[in-house]
């Protein structure tokens, strides 16, 4: 064996028998592999731009997308389209970037224990989401899904509504459109946010999960 052969296996001994070495060398190449592989996706125009429909929520959308969390609604069903014949044809048309720019915390999901809901918006009547959502296997006789009856008669009060829209015009600032004099044009208006509580006081949970499926996937239909 050569020298030079003898001083390279020396040091890579040195590092696999190092814990603590092996493992800042670990934290350096996987660092270094996802910057290389998401800071592009940072200058790519497709990805940072809202598609053209895209909406912002409403107030009662807000609250409702903030009830789909709390309730754990994402663990089971995915909001992520893949551009594969057998998704497109059974969920609607393949999920793009442009979709989500304004999601904080995104919403993609993995698991499908539930269909995907990401183009669910539209597809059913408020009745039927109210239905399902009280007694899921009075629409679905195959249904595991769990009763959320309780939403029919919890009320919302509003008290945060409007710190929520405020919250997104600052995190979505990088992603707003652009007036015709290079302005970003917030996605909630003074308004907008001023009329928050009022627009959702008194209304149940469940009116507001409801209105928040009800807009998912408009954009691109």
């Amino acid at each position: 064996m050569s020298n030079e052969h003898k001083e390279m296996t020396n040091k890579h001994e040195k590092v696999e028998t190092n814990v603590g070495l092996f493992f800042i060398f670990a934290i350096l190449a996987i660092s270094v592999g996802a910057l290389v592989e998401i800071t592009p996706l940072f200058f790519q125009k497709a990805m940072v731009t809202p598609v053209t429909n895209l909406k912002p929520y409403t107030a009662l959308q807000m609250e409702g997308r903030d009830i789909y969390i709390r309730e754990g609604c994402h663990v089971c069903h995915s909001q992520m389209i893949r551009p594969f014949r057998a998704e497109t044809e059974r969920y609607g048309h393949y999920s793009v970037a442009g979709e989500g720019v304004w999601e904080h915390p995104f919403l993609w999901g993995s698991k499908r224990t539930g269909p995907d809901i990401a183009r669910v918006g539209g597809r059913y009547s408020d009745a039927w989401h109210r239905a399902h959502l009280i007694n899921p296997r009075s629409v679905v006789p195959e249904s595991n899904m769990p009763s959320f009856k309780w939403l029919d008669k919890n009320k919302l009060t509003g008290e945060l509504t409007a710190k929520k829209l405020k919250t997104f015009n600052f995190l979505t600032k990088s992603h707003q459109r652009i007036d015709k004099n290079g302005n970003r044009i917030p996605l909630y208006s003074a308004e907008d946010i001023a009329g928050a509580k009022a627009a959702v006081k008194g209304k149940t949970e469940m009116q507001a999960l409801i209105a928040y499926l009800q807009s998912l996937g408009l954009a691109l239909k």
